[in-house]
């Protein structure tokens, strides 16, 4: 029998419904089943719908909610942190330089966000890297607020930047997780917070990364059970 879990809000029933979903458009109806499993009421589920359209987090179509542009630019990082797009490292370094003078506080969020999504590290403030073995275009608002150069440290800054170990460990934990997830809710949970910690990886290249670093593994364990898993969980949703 499932456990009901209702430290779950509706809110985030249905964003983490949606980010894995493909394309992300589900109805109603397949929201609120989704909601019950964790003992959401319908009307509640259908109050955050509302309220997450007056905000601009989701867009309405009918009967039909879809993510927004911002949310489907979070489901594109999250796709890409299960099946990144790397290249091989000769061991040089991004490195960001803020330049920028006077920025308001609500850009200076928005740069750090942007950087973390680009998986580079603050050394210290305003000064961002990471290894140059990621393939994609800096935005404009990294090239309108930085100078940008590629360099070799003495010292190899990994430590200084990443919790390697905490990271591993929570993904062994997680590892573990999957194996033992046993029914929708708590496979949706289990599922959610491995696209989580995927987010969180730095993507580093081999030689910066333990031995025995469980990344790929977790990627393969986790996109074994997602296909079981979807296919439950839209059986569910159509019954």
């Amino acid at each position: 029998m499932e456990e009901r879990n209702n430290s779950l809000s509706a809110r985030s029933a249905v964003l983490s419904a949606l980010l894995g979903h493909h394309p992300p458009r589900l109805p109603a109806r397949h929201l609120v089943r989704i909601g019950a499993l964790f003992g959401i009421a319908e009307g509640t589920v259908r109050v955050a719908l509302s309220r997450m359209v007056a905000a601009g987090d989701l867009l309405q179509e009918g009967r039909y909610y879809t993510l927004s542009e911002r949310l489907v630019e979070r489901q594109a990082r999250q796709d890409e942190s299960r099946d990144p797009h790397t290249r091989p490292w000769d061991g040089t370094w991004e490195v960001a330089v803020v330049t920028a003078e006077r920025r308001a506080p609500a850009d200076r969020a928005a740069f750090r966000h942007t950087m973390t999504a680009l998986r580079l590290a603050e050394l210290r403030e305003g000064t961002w890297l990471r290894p140059a073995n990621l393939v994609r275009e800096w935005p404009e608002i990294v090239t309108a607020q930085c100078t940008l150069i590629d360099g070799r440290p003495h010292r190899d800054p990994t430590p200084l930047l990443w919790d390697l170990d905490g990271w591993a460990a929570e993904a062994r934990r997680l590892k573990r997780a999957l194996e033992r997830a046993d029914g929708l809710a708590e496979g949706f949970l289990v599922s959610a917070a491995v696209l989580r910690h995927l987010l969180a990886d730095p993507l580093l290249p081999e030689e910066l990364l333990p031995a025995d670093w469980p990344g790929a593994e977790l990627r393969a364990r986790y996109d074994d059970f997602d296909t079981r898993y979807r296919e439950v969980l839209l059986r569910h949703l159509k019954d």
